[in-house]
């Protein structure tokens, strides 16, 4: 499915490649715990908690604001390496040249997390296209344009799912409105595990 730069791999991992792709998060989880986020300025804390892999992660508190970074902002340690079948994804859905250096890992863990309508620019290379994996319950993405009140429509993403978007739609808006509960169960105690891929340096 193409929509405008967006690009939807519906079930792109199999039952198998979840389980195995779940299985890889939890040994990452275990030495990058999940932290909790928060907005510039306000402090006002995420509906989502994050946690990265690779060799630079993505964080944001009240005052540093958005940015990436080497080391957890918990542990202070390095973050954990991506895992291979992740690099091969990449490889294979966006054809870019060199190799991602972030995997954020948002957790979406009760029926009130979402994320609002936002575009990834904190990063010096925007040509490099992002790739998405959805985990567990499915989610409802919403997909806009260029401005912010371009008109958007949504679409179901469901375990398995991946998205890329590059080219014109690299700096689109887009969020996600909501997850649907128990949709799926490939995560133990539910809710919905988001991946996103990115170069960050040219």
């Amino acid at each position: 499915m193409h929509h405008d730069g967006f690009q939807i791999y519906p079930g792109y991992f199999d039952k198998n490649a979840q389980q195995s792709l779940v299985d890889e998060l939890q040994k990452i989880i275990k030495k990058a715990p999940f932290f909790q986020p928060r907005m510039p300025r306000t402090g006002k804390p995420f509906s989502v908690k994050m946690t990265n892999a690779g060799p630079l992660g993505w964080v944001s508190d009240k005052d540093g604001g958005y940015r990436y970074q080497k080391s957890h902002p918990v542990t202070a340690l390095p973050w954990p390496p991506i895992p291979d079948e992740l690099i091969a994804a990449w490889n294979e859905l966006t054809g870019y040249e060199k190799p991602p250096e972030c995997c954020l890992i948002n957790l979406y863990r009760n029926e009130k997390a979402k994320m609002g309508l936002h575009r990834d620019e904190d990063e010096k290379n925007l040509a490099a296209p992002v790739l998405s994996i959805s985990l567990g319950d499915t989610a409802v993405f919403r997909m806009g344009g260029l401005k912010r009140k371009d008109p958007t429509r949504s679409v179901r993403l469901t375990s398995g799912d991946a998205l890329t978007f590059g080219g014109e739609a690299r700096l689109a808006y887009h969020g996600i409105d909501r997850v649907i509960a128990g949709s799926s169960t490939l995560l133990s105690n539910g809710g919905r595990i988001n991946l996103t891929l990115r170069r960050v340096n040219l």
